[in-house]
C-alpha cells in the first residue's frame, strides 16, 4: 500500500441543500402508493401528541381541583384520565412506528429493486466508466440514508412540530403572561442552534470524508494483500492505517462528540434558565395570590399552573433540540437522492427498439458490414470500416497487438455495444432488430479471467442453462476435462467455490467456464483470450475440450497461443482498428506480412516457454 491520500472531492462527502424541491417531488412519487399508511401514521401521531400535551394540564387539575380542595373524586378522575392519556400515547406511538417501519422498508424495497433493474440494463460502456465501489455505495449507503429519512426523520419532524405547536397552545391557554416570559429566551436558543448547525455541518462533512478514506484504504489493502505480504509491508501499513487513516477518523468523531457535548447541555441550560425565571416570577405570583403584574386582566396563577408550566417548559425544548439535529440529515438525504436519481437517469446506450423481434434459431453466418465504432462522440475510432463475412460453423481467429480492436469487434456481435456506423448481421438479420435476450441466449462467451459466482461448482456450470439435469452437468464437465479435478474436491460438484471462485486455481476456473459454455450449447461462441491465463499443462487438457466445444459452431477466438490460432479456419489480422490481412495460417505465412511478424514473435516466445518448462 502506498502512502494513502485523503480524498478531497469524493461525491459521497458532498452535501446539498436541506431542501431541494425537484428532488423532493421525485421522492414523493415513491411515497404515493403508501399514502394510506402515511396518513394513518400521521393520524396516530396527532392523537399521541394530544395525549402527551394534555398530561401536564391534567396534573394541574389534580393539584388545583383535587389536592388544594381536598377532593378525592377530582384527584382520582384527573389521575385516571392522565393514565388513559399515557396509554393512548403509548398505543399511538407503537402503531405509528410499526406502520412507518413497514412503509419505509417497502419504499426502500421499491427503490432498490428499480435501481438494480436499471443497472442490469446498462451497457458495458457505463461499467467501464463507473467504479463498482461507487455503485455498491449507491445501492447500500445512499439508499440506507433515504430509509432513515423516511422511517424516522419525516415522522420525527412532524412529531416535533406537533409537539411544539401543542405545547405553545397549551401554555397560552394556561397563562399568556408566563408564556411570553418563557419565549423571551427563544432568541438565545436560536443563536445556540445556528452556531451548532454550522459547526455540526462542517464536522459532518469531515466525518463522511474520514469514513470514506477508511473504506478506500481498507479495500485497497485487502485487495492487494498478496503484494502487501510479498513485500512485508504489514507493519508499515498497520502503522499508516492506525495513525493516519483511522486516527483521522477517530479525531473527527471525537470532535463530533465534543460539539454534541457542548450543544445539548447548552440547550438544557437555556431551558433551565427559562424554567428558573418562570418559577421565580410565577412563584411570587402564587405567594401574592394573584397574577404576575397585579393589574386588570391578569390571570391568577395557582400552584398547579406553575407545576404544569414547569413540565411544559421541560418538554418544549426537546423538539427544538431534535429539529436542530435533523438539518444535516436532510442535507445528506438530498445528496443521496440526487446521486441515486443520477444513476436512474443514466441513459441506456444499447436498448431494444419498440418493434424488436425475437431472434430465430441461429445458424451461424455473421457479416460485419462497413463497421466503424468509437467509444466517445468525436473520439478516435476503435474500429474503422470493418467488412468481414464469416460462414456458418467457421472458427475465426482474431490476432493483433493490444488495442487493435479485437475485443471490441466481438462485443458488437452480442450487442454489448452498438456500432457507430454500419451493421452486424447474423444469418442476414441486423442484430439491432432483435431483442438482446433472444440474441444472447444463443451465444456463449468465455473470457480470459472467468467469473464464478458464490455457490457450488454445479451451480456455476448450470448458470447458463438452469434447467439442465445433474447428468448433463456431469457430461459437460467430462467433455472439457474438468471432471477429474472436480471429483477431487471435498464435496465434488457441491463444493462451494467461494467469492469469485477463490478456492480454485485460474486453470480450474477456466475449465468450469468451458463446461458452462458447453452446457449452454450456444450457436455462436466467443473465446476472448480464454487460454492465455492457464499453464501449459492445463492448456493441453483444454485443447481437446476446445475441439468438442467449437465443433459445429461459429466461433470467434482471440488468442495468442499458437495451437489455438493455427487450427482456425480463417485468421483475421487487425491493426489500429482495421483488418490488414485475412486468410488461413499457411496463406498468411506465405505472404510474409503482418501475421508472419506476429507469428514469428509468438513462436519465439512459445519456444522459450517450452524450454523453461522442460528445465
Amino acid at each position: 500500500m502506498t502512502q494513502p491520500t485523503k480524498p478531497q472531492h469524493q461525491d459521497d462527502t458532498i452535501l446539498g441543500k436541506a431542501y431541494d424541491p425537484q428532488i423532493t417531488r421525485r421522492l414523493i412519487t415513491y411515497l404515493r402508493p403508501y399514502w394510506g399508511s402515511i396518513i394513518s401514521s400521521l393520524t396516530l401521531m396527532t392523537f399521541a401528541t394530544i395525549a402527551s400535551v394534555i398530561g401536564p394540564y391534567l396534573i394541574k387539575v389534580a393539584l388545583d381541583e383535587g389536592v388544594s380542595k381536598r377532593d378525592v373524586g377530582a384527584l382520582g378522575a384527573a389521575v385516571g384520565v392522565y393514565v388513559l392519556s399515557a396509554l393512548i400515547f403509548w398505543l399511538g406511538t407503537y402503531f405509528r412506528v410499526k406502520i412507518m417501519a413497514v412503509t419505509g422498508q417497502s419504499i426502500i424495497y421499491d427503490m432498490r429493486t428499480q435501481l438494480f433493474a436499471h443497472l442490469q440494463t446498462l451497457s458495458l460502456g457505463f461499467y467501464s466508466r463507473y467504479a463498482v465501489g461507487r455503485l455498491v455505495s449507491r445501492m447500500v449507503n445512499d439508499i440506507s440514508v433515504i430509509r432513515e429519512m423516511i422511517v424516522w426523520a419525516i415522522t420525527a419532524v412532524f412529531r416535533d412540530i406537533f409537539d411544539a405547536s401543542g405545547i405553545i397552545i397549551a401554555m397560552f391557554i394556561l397563562n399568556w403572561q408566563l408564556s411570553l416570559i418563557t419565549f423571551c429566551i427563544l432568541p438565545l436558543m436560536a443563536v445556540a442552534t445556528e452556531i451548532f448547525r454550522r459547526y455540526a455541518r462542517e464536522n459532518y462533512l469531515q466525518v463522511r470524508s474520514a469514513i470514506g478514506w477508511v473504506n478506500a484504504v481498507l479495500a485497497e489493502n485487502i485487495n492487494g494483500v498478496r503484494v502487501v505480504q510479498s513485500f512485508s509491508r504489514e507493519e508499515r501499513n498497520y502503522k499508516t492505517f492506525a495513525d493516519e487513516v483511522n486516527g483521522n477518523n477517530l479525531k473527527v468523531n471525537l470532535q463530533s462528540a465534543m460539539i454534541a457535548s457542548v450543544f445539548f447541555p447548552s440547550v438544557d441550560f437555556i431551558g433551565a434558565i427559562a424554567l428558573g425565571v418562570v418559577i421565580w416570577v410565577g412563584g411570587l405570583a402564587v405567594l401574592r395570590g394573584g397574577g404576575i403584574f397585579g393589574g386588570v386582566g391578569d390571570t391568577e396563577i395557582t400552584a398547579g399552573t406553575l407545576v404544569a408550566f414547569a413540565l411544559y417548559i421541560d418538554h418544549f425544548f426537546n423538539p427544538i433540540r431534535d429539529l436542530s439535529q435533523r438539518y444535516n440529515h436532510f442535507q445528506a438525504t438530498m445528496a443521496s437522492s440526487e446521486r441515486i436519481f443520477e444513476l436512474l437517469d443514466t441513459p441506456i446506450d444499447v436498448k431494444d427498439e419498440a418493434d424488436s423481434k425475437v431472434m430465430p434459431p441461429i445458424r451461424g453466418e455473421v457479416f460485419f458490414e462497413d463497421i466503424s465504432f468509437h467509444y466517445e462522440s468525436g473520439g478516435v475510432p476503435v474500429l474503422d470500416e470493418i467488412n468481414l463475412r464469416v460462414r456458418e460453423g467457421q472458427t475465426i481467429a482474431l490476432v493483433g497487438e493490444t488495442g487493435a480492436g479485437k475485443s471490441t469487434l466481438v462485443k458488437l456481435i452480442s450487442r454489448f455495444y452498438d456500432p457507430t456506423s454500419g451493421a452486424v448481421k447474423i444469418d442476414g438479420t441486423d442484430v439491432k432488430c432483435v431483442t438482446q435476450d433472444s440474441l444472447r441466449a444463443q451465444m456463449g462467451v468465455v473470457l480470459q479471467d472467468p467469473f464464478l459466482f458464490s455457490g457450488t461448482v454445479s451451480e456455476n456450470i448450470r448458470y447458463g442453462s438452469l434447467d439442465a439435469t445433474d447428468d448433463q452437468v456431469l457430461a459437460a464437465a467430462k467433455a472439457v476435462g474438468a471432471d477429474e479435478f472436480i471429483a477431487s474436491l471435498d464435496a465434488g460438484y457441491e463444493t462451494k467455490v467461494g467469492e469469485g471462485g477463490a478456492i480454485l486455481s485460474g486453470g480450474q476456473r477456466q475449465l468450469i467456464s468451458f463446461a458452462r459454455a458447453l452446457l449452454a450449447n450456444p450457436r455462436i461462441l466467443i473465446l476472448d483470450e480464454a487460454t492465455s491465463s492457464v499453464d501449459t499443462q492445463t492448456e493441453r487438457i483444454i485443447q481437446s475440450a476446445l475441439e468438442r466445444l467449437l465443433k459445429g459452431r461459429t466461433a470467434f477466438v482471440i488468442a495468442h497461443r499458437l495451437s489455438t490460432i493455427t487450427r482456425a479456419d480463417k485468421i483475421v489480422v487487425m491493426d489500429k482498428g482495421r483488418i490488414v490481412e485475412e486468410g488461413s495460417h499457411q496463406e498468411l505465412l506465405e505472404k510474409r506480412g503482418r501475421y508472419f511478424e506476429l507469428y514469428t514473435m509468438a513462436f519465439a516466445e512459445h519456444s522459450s516457454e517450452e524450454k523453461s518448462t522442460k528445465n
